[in-house]
């Protein structure tokens, strides 16, 4: 898969839009992911995607492929572009965990589904920046150990502990919120 990705940045390098389209389509949703959990409205989660993609055509005669999937890279750029919103917004917020998850058959269950991601999403904040990124990746993106490695640029060991790190903390962080009852 990676030499595929090369072929397809020195393709972009070179100035080739399907490139471009190719590598938007293969990590738009990654990216989009990434930035709606941590920011407050689909609409900004858009928009600051849209900057990344902007900034990725910008930059892109300047990136060095390092064995790494390109989406570490637009991960790296999606972090300064929450970084950027935060300091003009003046904070961080969280945004709800999608409706898709809840039951809409069942109010009683649609409600418990929203509170309990209402919980989780509350929890996320006091963890750090790499627990975030290795939850979103492991639990919501369904990424394997060594994808969300290759993204983190750490070992699979690193993340296995960091995972066991991040569980504990989201555990003490979810019981010291108080709102879930397992």
């Amino acid at each position: 898969m990676l030499d595929d990705e090369t072929q397809l940045i020195r393709e972009a390098q070179a100035g080739k839009q399907q490139a471009f389209a190719a590598l938007y389509d293969q990590n738009q949703a990654a990216v989009y992911t990434y930035i709606y959990y941590r920011v407050n409205d689909q609409e900004t989660a858009e928009d600051l995607t849209a900057e990344v993609f902007v900034r990725m055509v910008d930059k892109i005669g300047r990136y060095k492929p390092q064995g790494k999937p390109i989406l570490a890279w637009l991960y790296t750029i999606a972090r300064n572009q929450l970084t950027d919103h935060y300091r003009q917004t003046g904070k961080a917020t969280w945004m709800p965990m999608d409706d898709s998850l809840a039951d809409t058959c069942n109010p009683a269950a649609k409600t418990e589904t929203q509170l309990t991601a209402n919980c989780l999403q509350t929890a996320l904040s006091h963890l750090t920046d790499d627990q975030q990124q290795v939850i979103i990746g492991k639990f919501v993106e369904d990424r394997s150990n060594a994808n969300v490695a290759s993204l983190l640029g750490k070992t699979e060991g690193s993340v296995k502990s960091l995972q066991h790190r991040a569980l504990a903390a989201l555990r003490r962080a979810v019981e010291k919120e108080g709102c879930y009852d397992a």
